[in-house]
Parts: C-alpha cells; sequence; structure tokens
C-alpha cells in the first residue's frame, strides 16, 4: 500500500490530498528517510511526522484492507512509539 494512501486510511490525516502534501513538504519519513508518495508501506515500517513543534513517530502493525478504516481501530494497524 502506497504511504499517501495508508495515512490516509489509518486516519493519520483527514485526506489523501493532505498526505500528499505533506509528502511533497518533506514532512513525512519512512524508517528514517523523507519518504515519496509512492512509497510502499510494509508491516514493521516506522512512520515519522515531523510538525513544526514536534515530530511522532508510528510503527506499522498491519496493513488495511479497506479504503477508511474507523478511529476506533487505529491501534490495531499502528502503534505510537
Amino acid at each position: 500500500m502506497r504511504i499517501d494512501k495508508f495515512l490516509n486510511s489509518v486516519n493519520l490525516t483527514k485526506r489523501r490530498s493532505v498526505a500528499q502534501d505533506m509528502i511533497k513538504n518533506g514532512v513525512v519519513e519512512l524508517n528514517g528517510k523523507v519518504a515519496k508518495a509512492s512509497k510502499d508501506v510494509n508491516v514493521g515500517d516506522r512512520i515519522t511526522l515531523n510538525y513544526l513543534n514536534g515530530s511522532k513517530s508510528y510503527e506499522v502493525l498491519a496493513l488495511p484492507l479497506t479504503k477508511s478504516t474507523p478511529k476506533s481501530e487505529q491501534d490495531k494497524y499502528i502503534k505510537e512509539l
């Protein structure tokens, strides 16, 4: 699954276009490297979102099979580090 689709489907961003803008501006890192929108996410990868006032890191636990998942099920797919 592409990283921009993953960020949207696990509710880390509200829309896929927001995820694409974040990736385009170098805010998203995948395993310590600045990510591109076409990069695939795998189980065990580490995603870091660098905000102006800090950063948050997440570990990928599973890949969603649907386009969107309920926010209540977010902990099945990612774990905040």
